[in-house]
């Protein structure tokens, strides 16, 4: 069955994409929810339209994104933070804490976008992190964590 969604759905597409899932998957889940409306002939025709009005759009947003992949890679914040004397964190570094190193380097971004590549930051030293934009459009960037004085 085609649907249209209206809303993004994690590991099935993007608003205004057109897919093929199963019956009842839209039907008792999808269409419900408001993620999205059944794919008619009608629908089809009139989502045509909205995308090429939107192209223009679209193109400026993929833009826009891309150059922000480039600055977010070219950064390379330091966190600070407290260790122990064997050099291991009180805690650990959180998306939160790397939102919050971009922001002061001028880069606002939601912490929910953010993925710490290493299974956890509990020592001192650089990692690597990688930032949903737009879509496809993902950049990753490496951290360091050093000691606060």
């Amino acid at each position: 069955m085609e649907i249209l969604l209206k809303k993004d759905v994690a590991n099935l597409g993007y608003a205004d994409e057109i897919v093929k899932v199963k019956a009842g998957y839209a039907m008792n889940y999808l269409v419900p929810q408001g993620f999205a409306v059944v794919a008619t002939e009608s629908v089809k025709k009139m989502h045509a339209e909205t995308l090429r009005q939107r192209a223009h759009k679209e193109a400026k947003l993929v833009a826009d994104a891309e150059a922000l992949a480039a600055t977010i890679s070219a950064q390379k914040p330091e966190i600070k933070v407290k260790v122990s004397e064997s050099g291991k964190l009180y805690g650990s570094v959180t998306t939160i804490d790397l939102a919050e190193a971009l922001a002061a380097k001028g880069i606002e971004l939601d912490k929910r976008n953010i993925t710490i590549l290493a299974a956890e930051v509990k020592e001192l030293g650089e990692y690597e992190a990688s930032v949903k934009i737009y879509k496809a459009i993902k950049a990753s960037f490496k951290f360091d964590v050093v000691a606060a004085e």
